[in-house]
């Protein structure tokens, strides 16, 4: 497939501020020793201190080029520098795609895909949906964020573990491509260990007001001990 050109201006995946800061810390490094090496070694003159703190602060992001020119100088790969990408564009990119190869891959007008890169709500059918995994390599949780999916799949969650789970396996199997068994499980599991906190916690003296944060908490959390449990029930799904 075509790749994009590499221009100053491209953008680029999630930067991991603090892993950038880490590495330099751990090379005994100081941002102008870094701005000196991107300058003398990669040919980006622009790049001064305040430049490399603004990206350490998350305030901006390295191009693509001097991202990879950081990199250099900080002694690791790109893809160190590169956080967990979560939007359609970022996965794009984190791929290497351009626009045209993916809207190619899923049978869209290139337009339409871009109209739904820019407003970051992905209207494909099943059929482009499998296609879309297919070609950015998604796994199932980033197939669930991409396609817009992750908000129903919390809502459900938070009501399967605060009321009888068993009428949200239908719903769920919606939502998430999992075989029915995995998510009567899954849900069982997640439902048990709500309720047991709870419980728990009342049985050991904590008063409502504990009850309700650790309840809170749970649910605030609840996609990601979805996958967890997922991942641990049933590997070869995930």
């Amino acid at each position: 497939m075509r790749r994009p050109s590499a221009r100053p201006n491209q953008p680029t995946p999630p930067f991991n501020a603090p892993a950038a800061r880490r590495l330099r810390a751990a090379l005994g490094m100081g941002p102008e020793h870094v701005a000196y090496g991107m300058r003398s070694s990669y040919g980006l003159p622009h790049v001064t201190p305040e430049l490399v703190v603004s990206w350490e602060r998350g305030i901006t992001q390295p191009s693509s080029p001097e991202l990879t020119a950081l990199a250099g100088v900080l002694w690791c790969s790109p893809g160190e520098l590169v956080g967990r990408p979560r939007t359609l564009r970022e996965h794009r990119i984190s791929r290497g795609l351009a626009p045209e190869d993916v809207a190619r891959g899923v049978g869209l007008e290139l337009a339409a895909y871009l109209r739904m890169e820019e407003s970051d709500t992905w209207r494909g059918n099943e059929r482009q949906s499998v296609a879309l995994a297919d070609i950015l390599e998604l796994d199932l949780p980033d197939f669930v964020t991409v396609t817009g999916r992750e908000a129903r799949l919390a809502d459900l969650l938070r009501s399967a573990v605060t009321t009888r789970w068993q009428a949200y396996v239908r719903p769920m199997g919606k939502t998430v491509p999992l075989d029915r068994g995995v998510l009567q499980v899954v849900l069982q599991e997640l439902h048990r260990e709500y309720q047991g906190q709870v419980v728990a916690t009342l049985s050991w003296g904590g008063d409502s007001r504990e009850t309700g944060d650790n309840g809170r908490d749970f649910l605030d959390r609840i996609v990601d001990h979805f996958w967890t449990t997922v991942e641990t029930r049933a590997p070869r799904q995930y």
